[in-house]
């Protein structure tokens, strides 16, 4: 049986609530960022490259120039480049609430095209941008009146004293690894060490798969159900090949300053204390790029300009919550669609 059309008047009528709940969320977290001397910024979506994570996915178009000539480009998956060139031309405090479009994903959570707050602080610790995005849940809660978020039969409390934990001190407690003796000295995969571990405990695993891909299933399989259960979680200190990225810690090359927030085992924010060196940046794009091409048998330009702006960017941090997901467990919406004024269509 067809689903109702999310824009028959009966399925709306239920949205509605839902939908001006969303719009009152968007004001306040607005408001917020502007009082605290944010400034919005609106950089372009049409972008020429996507972003150079591996297991990103974009949607490309040509772009026809004044010669005639088609030109490659993409639909951002994150506005970072260009804010980060803006960083780089002399701003320091700026927040974007933008679309952004991912391929390859679609569910309960994941919509191709959705929304997300990024915001930038220079000169600051990363550390500053978990009290902001933990001060912007409970901003969402307070503006939908609930005193918990639900999903999937997990409660969170966004009010409450978040916890704070290492990813390997996620990984000794949930999955019984040592994920810190599964990396050299200087960061390096230790591929064995990670798949005799992970046998130990009875995990199956592909015979091909890579340090990431199964330090990725043991995380989202073991970890991730987890996270956010009862108060919110700040899963901190990836291992820095995990954080493409993100400067590494200063008192353990092994691991970066890059961090998660968790509510309910959804994961609503990603941030980073930002690289700033082009020629470690270059690598680690190339190296994502190598890997995009042997699992998916493509890859995406890398951004020059982009590199070159980080030669003059001041240190920062920078952080992207997934502004949908935020209005889902205010709203109690169970599936992120229900907040979304017009849904994509299902394929």
């Amino acid at each position: 049986m067809r689903e109702t059309a999310w824009w028959d008047p009966s399925r709306h009528a239920d949205r509605r609530p839902l939908l001006l709940a969303r719009n009152r969320i968007q004001t306040a977290i607005r408001t917020w960022l502007t009082d605290r001397e944010f400034i919005e910024v609106d950089p372009a979506c049409l972008q020429t490259s996507p972003g150079n994570e591996a297991h990103l996915h974009a949607f490309g178009t040509t772009m026809i120039g004044n010669d005639g000539q088609p030109h490659p480009m993409y639909l951002h998956t994150s506005p970072e480049f260009a804010m980060k060139k803006l960083l780089a031309a002399g701003e320091t405090r700026i927040f974007a609430l933008t679309h952004v479009w991912r391929n390859r994903e679609r569910g309960a959570r994941h919509s191709p095209e959705f929304t997300m707050l990024e915001w930038y602080r220079t000169h600051t610790p990363y550390t500053a941008l978990m009290d902001d995005c933990v001060a912007l849940m409970r901003l969402a809660a307070s503006t939908t009146h609930v005193a918990e978020f639900f999903h999937n039969g997990a409660r969170c409390d966004p009010f409450a004293q978040a916890e704070r934990l290492s990813v390997a001190d996620a990984f000794t407690r949930y999955a019984g690894i040592d994920l810190l003796a599964c990396l050299g000295a200087d960061g390096a995969p230790d591929l064995a060490q990670l798949r005799t571990r992970a046998q130990a405990i009875g995990f199956a695993f592909a015979a091909d798969d890579t340090w990431s891909d199964l330090f990725s299933k043991l995380l989202v399989h073991l970890v991730e159900p987890h996270l956010g259960h009862g108060r919110p979680t700040l899963l901190d200190r990836y291992p820095a090949v995990e954080a493409a990225l993100a400067q590494r810690c200063n008192d353990d090359p092994r691991v970066s300053e890059r961090f998660e927030l968790y509510a309910c085992g959804v994961e609503l924010a990603n941030g980073f204390g930002e690289l700033t060196d082009p020629a470690e940046q270059r690598q680690r794009f190339e190296a994502e790029m190598t890997e995009k091409q042997r699992i998916y048998g493509e890859t995406y330009p890398i951004d020059e300009d982009f590199l070159h702006a980080l030669e003059i960017m001041p240190d920062a941090c920078g952080i992207a919550l997934g502004f949908d997901r935020l209005v889902a467990l205010a709203t109690h919406a169970p599936r992120i669609d229900d907040i979304i004024w017009t849904p994509v269509a299902t394929c």
